[in-house]
């Protein structure tokens, strides 16, 4: 992943921004204060590698608690937030399902959260429908534990899409 000069801009002109500010662009990658707050004290960000390895580490560092101010931010899959251009957008490969698979993935989506305790995340830019059932599908034989690191993980990938889009698009 190269650094356009563009890019540099935006990083320099994000790495510059008041503290409070900077919180709040960061919160609508991550709704984890804690990830926020961890992102924003790895400034400066020498350049886009550094902001992504400080997203990484902020991500390893969360508490289950943290998680789920992280996951709370995330709509069902399926159901992109009417609205939200970045839920719509991540969610495109559910656009045009067929209406009995979507039934299904909500049936699945229920029986997670009934079991795990919040929404199934899964970075889900470029998936189809079919492929996140079959994801929820598989991840419901995970033990939390496990579960919980799966979903560190899928939260650190949405975040630096997310990163890396609010890099490109400055």
């Amino acid at each position: 992943m190269t650094n356009h000069p563009h890019a540099l801009d935006a990083l320099d002109a994000l790495a510059a921004t008041d503290t409070a500010e900077l919180r709040e662009i960061l919160l609508d990658v991550c709704t984890s204060p804690g990830w926020a707050d961890a992102v924003a004290a790895a400034r400066p960000w020498k350049d886009r590698r550094a902001l992504l390895e400080a997203n990484a580490k902020a991500m390893a560092g969360l508490s289950v608690s943290d998680l789920h101010e992280a996951m709370a931010g995330h709509a069902r899959i399926g159901a992109p937030k009417p609205g939200d251009a970045a839920s719509e957008r991540e969610q495109a490969g559910v656009h045009g399902a067929d209406g009995a698979l979507l039934d299904e993935l909500r049936r699945a989506n229920a029986a997670y959260e009934a079991e795990f305790g919040h929404v199934f995340l899964i970075c889900a830019t470029g998936l189809t429908a079919a492929t996140m059932l079959d994801a929820l599908r598989e991840r419901r034989a995970n033990d939390p534990a496990t579960e919980a690191e799966i979903v560190r993980g899928e939260l650190r990938r949405i975040n630096d899409i997310r990163i890396n889009r609010l890099l490109d698009d400055n």
